[in-house]
């Protein structure tokens, strides 16, 4: 065991009576060393039930003969932190959350570790640390919020940005905006549709590191306790069986991933972190990778923002499970996952589409996935887009160029009616380096749509958008506008073309036009503090936005 290093033999006498004064008897100490890594706290709603499911980890790990050792660390909730400074700590939160699991898991030579996370950035933080670790390891979620069904709508947080807009345009009362409020997010859990959070725990149980159920299980369901029990009992076996993310996360379980992904619906950010949590396991993966793959998998879920089914609606489906089964044919069903078993063997039996929430692959809403990557004079590195998520007047679209150097700007000028239908809204210097941290821009993407002009509006920045987010809302242009992208050359008029089916984007200026036009010095927003050095060290959003 990698623990024996720490505590066996005499001259570890020091190390056994530190580990005594944490109330550990000899026989805990002689046993596997299970870290679980959970994110409880009082602030994130997805992140409040995490005690509960610690504890029952904990009783799964003692069950099957091991000792749980827990430690906490952050967690930012991208809703609370939407729309303010605090959103630029959210995505730089993943390189915080990988590297402290990092530093707790080897500085206590543990044998292996459970990974409790929910919402956000926390999934990939935490699958990029198993990987850069690579020892045993197994994942479960908090489980995901309820939708509540309200005057016949199913509510999520989105119908709360979206009310802010009806309420500017005049199209709503305050009084209603302030029953959705009441409604939409009514339990603990990460929020309830095809949002960032779900969909990296969708797509952890599709690359194999967490039990069937994990990616769909309601928060508030005991199901979710059982999960956790089983996920510590777990742990257990791959440490018996030495069985380690590097023997799971491979370039074949990414393209598996990366099929789930489309055949999903899942958010743009995926596109983030799956590049980084493959470039921790010495895989290269980028934008590139997105058309090629979503040409052969057809979209067969339409959940929020695609859709009205949310998250407790594909779990009665039969989860990710039942959605793999449906493609099965498509995936490589031959790969190892923390199940002990393969893929094959954890689909044997199961059930396929409902045909409602999960369409036949015979019948998809779309015969290509649900993610698209966009290229052109604009995106030379490429852009991605929500394709399930946009209306099919908006998948081809030429406007003009309405420019805002940051989301402020943008949101400003849409509340007080200044963006008029056929615009196209560029939000640039919101990415990785001059953001910094690439906000998530849910605020004038909902009030667009609040407005009534997600048909006829399109959305293009080099920062990001939220899982929520629904319409022709382009992100991660690359390279950003601090990076010399031409995103930094657009004027205000300027005409723009979006083909989603032909992958492109493009700013309709003649070339020697765009060679007179020059770039203003780049002036950091930010000289101090952890987002001062983040900026300094970030690379692309078309590779992960990781840290170099």
């Amino acid at each position: 065991m990698i623990s024996d290093k720490m505590k066996t033999k005499d001259e570890r006498s020091p190390h056994r009576s530190l580990l005594k004064a944490s109330g550990l008897t000899d026989e805990e100490i002689r046993r596997p060393l299970i870290g679980i890594a959970h994110l409880q706290n009082d602030i994130v709603p997805g992140h409040i039930n995490l005690d509960k499911i610690m504890e029952a980890v904990k009783a799964g790990v003692y069950m099957a003969g091991g000792t749980p050792l827990a430690f906490g660390g952050i967690a930012v909730c991208d809703g609370i932190a939407m729309g303010h400074e605090g959103m630029k700590y959210s995505l730089v939160s993943r390189e915080v959350i990988a590297d402290s699991c990092e530093i707790m898991a080897k500085a206590h030579a543990l044998d292996g570790m459970v990974f409790i996370p929910a919402c956000d950035k926390t999934v990939p933080g935490m699958l990029m640390a198993a990987a850069r670790l690579n020892i045993p390891s197994i994942f479960v979620c908090g489980g995901a919020m309820l939708s509540l069904n309200r005057k016949g709508k199913a509510l999520d947080l989105n119908s709360c940005f979206e009310a802010v807009g009806s309420v500017k345009a005049g199209m709503m009362e305050q009084g209603e905006m302030l029953e959705i409020e009441d409604c939409a997010c009514p339990t603990c859990g990460s929020c309830s549709g095809m949002f960032t959070a779900n969909s990296m725990n969708c797509l952890t149980e599709a690359l194999g590191m967490a039990l069937h159920g994990n990616g769909t299980i309601p928060a508030v369901y005991s199901a979710r306790i059982r999960l956790a029990k089983e996920t510590g009992m777990k742990i257990m076996e791959l440490v018996e069986k030495d069985i380690k993310p590097l023997d799971i996360m491979t370039k074949a379980a990414f393209d598996n991933a990366l099929k789930v992904d489309m055949a999903i619906g899942c958010s743009t950010n995926s596109m983030l972190h799956l590049p980084a949590i493959a470039r921790e396991c010495g895989i290269k993966l980028d934008l590139s990778v997105v058309n090629n793959i979503s040409a052969g998998v057809p979209n067969l879920c339409h959940l929020a923002p695609s859709g009205h089914h949310h998250i407790q609606d594909l779990d009665a489906a039969g989860g990710v499970r039942a959605l793999m089964k449906e493609i099965e044919s498509l995936l490589d069903t031959s790969l190892m996952t923390v199940s002990g078993r393969t893929i094959k063997e954890n689909l044997s039996g199961a059930k396929g589409a409902d045909g409602t929430v999960i369409r036949s692959i015979k019948n998809p809403y779309s015969e290509t996935g649900g993610l698209a990557a966009l290229y052109g004079n604009l995106a030379q590195k490429g852009s991605i887009v929500k394709r399930a998520a946009v209306a099919p007047e908006m998948l081809v679209h030429k406007g003009k160029a309405r420019v805002f150097d940051s989301e402020e700007e943008a949101i400003k000028a849409i509340y007080d009616g200044k963006i008029q239908d056929g615009d196209v809204v560029v939000i640039r210097y919101e990415g990785p380096k001059a953001g910094p941290g690439m906000r998530e821009m849910l605020g004038p993407t909902s009030a667009i749509a609040g407005m009534g002009m997600d048909k006829t509006v399109a959305l293009i920045t080099d920062g990001r958008f939220s899982g929520a987010t629904r319409g022709a809302a382009i992100g991660h242009v690359s390279p950003e506008a601090a990076d010399g992208g031409v995103i930094g050359l657009v004027k205000e008029g300027d005409i723009i073309s979006i083909d989603i089916p032909g992958g492109k984007l493009d700013l309709l200026v003649d070339e020697n036009e765009l060679k007179k036009r020059a770039f203003g010095e780049f002036k950091p927003r930010v000289t101090k503090g952890y987002l001062s050095r983040y900026a300094r060290t970030v690379g692309s959003a078309s590779e992960g936005a990781v840290l170099t």
